[in-house]
């Protein structure tokens, strides 16, 4: 199976109180640990020790974590980055990110940082793994269970997303593409298994910057119960609560006290190899992004960290 899953975002912060407290009692995140200029959180439903790492010192996403399923996939992957050629390709030691064990870390063509992994110590879910509650009683604001993708951007998306496929063995599940038959794309959406989307690249003038990572969410009314608290915690809406046209997603796009864009994702379908990616053309970008406005807002297409 390779990859498993997206397993932390690691991004930077401007006030690292103000951004902890965005991500725990805004989002309902719990810390397991504070070292330094950096503190680590989990949603409710992981059971790794941590999927976001709020760092202060700027704005910005400094890395991204996958999780692989065996260990001799470190060695499978490191070997596809080389014969790649477009990547930098590093061993990564245990103890080089907290909790987590030895991997790889590639820099991709669009400046990125992605680490695989096969170790990161385990701290157990909210609810356990022996006669489970469906949900923890006490939760703290939107009770993000937990991280589900990110989008990022860079200037040539049609190289990245051969990085993806040919390095880490994902596959696009949908595509924006100036022509129907053609090879390059504008924008990509990225499926390690048999989620709607575990990365997705846009084109854009910039290289190595992020334009949100997401929370998922069980269904639409939680994403409605996240647009009550954040007018209730005055978070900052870009968009939203709306519905994608591209992964049929239903979505808040918002802001973290130091401008990185986070979401809120719930529904989407069920992606496997062999279904053929959705194309999208240009002059149908606006319904692909918001199915209901048919329209794309300045800060969506000019705004990342």
């Amino acid at each position: 199976m390779g990859v498993l899953r997206m397993g932390y975002a690691h991004v930077r912060v401007t006030d690292l109180a103000e951004a902890k407290k965005h991500y725990t009692y805004t989002l309902g995140m719990k810390v397991t640990a504070e070292d330094g200029n950096k503190v680590y959180l989990k949603g409710w439903d992981e059971w790794d020790h941590h999927s976001v790492v709020i760092e202060e010192g700027g704005v910005g996403v400094v890395k991204f974590g996958f999780k692989v399923e065996k260990l001799e996939d470190l060695a499978r992957f490191e070997k596809q980055g080389q014969a790649f050629g477009d990547c930098i390709v590093e061993r990564m030691s245990k103890g080089d990110n907290l909790e987590v064990g030895d991997g790889v870390r590639f820099t991709t063509p669009g400046e990125h940082v992605i680490e695989v992994y096969h170790d990161m110590s385990s701290v157990g879910n909210e609810v356990g793994f022996h006669n489970p509650e469906a949900w923890p009683r006490h939760q703290e604001g939107v009770a993000v269970p937990a991280i589900d993708h990110a989008l990022v951007v860079c200037q040539d998306p049609t190289l990245s997303e051969s990085f993806f496929r040919e390095v880490l063995d994902f596959y696009p599940t949908e595509r924006v593409q100036p022509e129907l038959e053609s090879k390059e794309c504008m924008a990509t959406w990225l499926s390690a298994g048999q989620k709607i989307h575990d990365i997705a690249i846009l084109g854009g003038p910039v290289q190595g910057k992020l334009h949100h990572f997401a929370f998922q969410l069980e269904d639409w009314s939680a994403v409605l119960k996240a647009a009550d608290i954040f007018s209730m915690d005055d978070v900052s809406i870009d968009i939203g609560p709306t519905r994608h046209g591209i992964t049929r997603g239903e979505t808040i796009y918002f802001f973290d006290p130091s401008g990185n864009r986070n979401e809120v994702f719930a529904g989407g379908y069920r992606a496997y190899p062999d279904r053929p990616c959705v194309v999208w053309t240009p002059d149908q970008l606006g319904k692909g992004i918001f199915y209901h406005d048919r329209k794309l807002n300045e800060a969506f297409t000019s705004v990342w960290t």
